[in-house]
């Protein structure tokens, strides 16, 4: 699959029935503890788990387990663990590395076409950082970093675009057929 890879400058959700329904492609951990803190604030009132639930928005089973926790630990059993998952190979200085040798393009780093592929991609973390990622695995990491899949566009090199919209506009219409002047005396019966 060869595709050229863009830097998103903006970060356009690829998701969007998932960000209008209040999910995010990633956890805000803060703005969770923030909530887990308010839940203590209202058990410490002696407010039920439903409540602290419908107060919060979430489910009940949630503010269960969130009252268990505050009851055996307090309020510092309902901080936040960071994010869950494996932590990832590359420091965040090999990660600029491979950006900016990305955004230097496949010529910069030798090679003949101008079509970044997964596994070049893999390639060249493996040569710039001496870690090395399964080509299918890769995709995950440059969408991390804010790259997209873009597919080449296939056009001629000799493309003309004057002489394209001169034909659109003149030569087309005088070859396109257009119904007959004459009135149609079938509907005067």
């Amino acid at each position: 699959m060869a595709a050229t890879i863009q830097k998103k400058l903006k970060s356009p959700s690829s998701c969007e029935s998932r960000d209008s329904l209040g999910m995010s492609k990633k956890r805000d951990h803060a703005e969770m503890e923030k909530r887990r803190r308010k839940a203590a604030t209202l058990f410490k009132m002696d407010y039920s788990a439903p409540e602290v639930a419908r107060r919060l928005g979430v489910a009940r089973q949630v503010a269960y387990r969130w009252k268990n926790a505050w009851a055996q630990g307090g309020r510092g059993a309902l901080k936040s663990k960071g994010p869950a998952g494996r932590k990832s190979k590359l420091t965040p200085a090999q990660t600029a590395q491979v950006t900016e040798a990305l955004l230097a393009g496949p010529g910069a780093q030798g090679y003949k076409t101008d079509l970044w592929t997964l596994p070049r991609v893999a390639a060249l973390i493996k040569d710039l950082t001496g870690v090395r990622y399964h080509p299918g695995h890769v995709w995950r990491l440059l969408g991390a970093s804010g790259f997209s899949c873009q597919r080449p566009e296939r056009r001629a090199v000799e493309r003309d675009p004057k002489a394209i919209r001169r034909w659109q506009r003149v030569t087309w219409p005088e070859l396109k057929k257009s119904p007959s002047a004459k009135a149609d005396h079938r509907l005067y019966r």
